[in-house]
């Protein structure tokens, strides 16, 4: 990475190796923005930073390791951006996993999706924050899904270990990604952080992780392989409400992107509908206080 002198815009984009993060991450190394490609898998990771690096060689693009499964890689990873870098500029929380068919577990125990998906993202923007304070017009985009509509956080069961469902425990971690945005906001306005966080979905993109994600669900996963290509887009117009969000000057704190075709599944960005959960300020700030507890997260800038 550049050193200090370099004021180009640093972003942080997490699961930038592959599908939606990596459109993601080409789209703003196109804007001229330094990029940090956080993954956990470093032969894929690298092989993304030459892509990019090949397709615009004077690009500064660089990988850092992070592995969502583990607090301990979050933390480490935090540390290391905090070293080098004095700001932020923008943080997008992009990496997820999709309806696993098994209940599997973080390295803290975590249910997967509500762990890789929402908390260890929870933490890294707790950490980043400090970097965050220090740039001018600092963001936070979480990416949240179409599916966050028919989510709901089970406080008495948030990991699944009663009753373990692949599509619900995928629309909980999302719903968490939507109320973690609209919370963030509220206390950023409160703690004068000075940031504006957003989120946005994809609609239905044709990306690895959905590919994933059906196979839990065969008749399902047959049903929308025959119609993905007459309500889906790929991968690079999946990311553009995301980068919407991330760089646009037409956007209001707390704002919510997605496409503006039937249903949000495709389309050109545009302002996207939160489910009344997601919009529950009391249930919002009662996540946030567990999530506090469960990853250690303190906030303090």
């Amino acid at each position: 990475m550049s050193d200090h002198a370099d004021r180009r815009p640093l972003a942080v984009v997490t699961g930038a190796n592959t599908g939606l993060g990596f459109e993601t991450a080409r789209a703003l190394m196109h804007q001229h923005y330094r990029v940090i490609v956080a993954a956990r898998d470093e032969t894929k990771g690298q092989a993304a930073v030459e892509a990019l690096r090949d397709e615009s060689p004077k690009a500064d693009v660089c990988l850092e390791l992070l592995d969502l499964n583990r607090l301990t890689s979050v933390r480490e990873f935090a540390a290391r951006v905090q070293a080098r870098e004095p700001s932020l500029d923008l943080l997008i929380n992009n990496a997820g996993v999709m309806a696993l068919p098994r209940r599997e577990l973080t390295e803290e125990g975590f249910e997967r999706q509500f762990g890789v998906n929402y908390l260890s993202h929870f933490l890294l923007t707790s950490l980043l924050l400090p970097q965050l304070m220090h740039a001018p017009a600092p963001r936070v985009v979480q990416l949240s899904s179409l599916a966050h509509r028919g989510g709901h956080i089970d406080f008495d069961d948030l990991q699944g270990a009663r009753d373990y469902d692949p599509w619900r425990a995928y629309r909980q971690s999302k719903l968490a990604m939507l109320m973690f945005s609209q919370t963030l906001q509220r206390h950023s306005n409160q703690e004068l952080w000075g940031l504006d966080s957003l989120a946005a979905h994809p609609g239905l993109s044709r990306t690895a992780l959905f590919n994933h994600g059906v196979k839990s669900r065969p008749l399902v996963g047959t049903l929308f392989r025959l119609a993905m290509p007459l309500l889906s887009q790929n991968a690079a117009d999946g990311a553009r409400p995301t980068i919407h969000a991330a760089t646009s000057s037409d956007i209001r704190p707390g704002d919510y992107f997605g496409p503006d075709g039937t249903g949000e599944t495709r389309g050109a960005p545009k302002r996207a509908r939160l489910s009344k959960t997601a919009r529950d300020q009391a249930e919002g700030e009662r996540l946030w206080q567990v999530s506090c507890e469960l990853t250690g997260a303190e906030w303090s800038a």
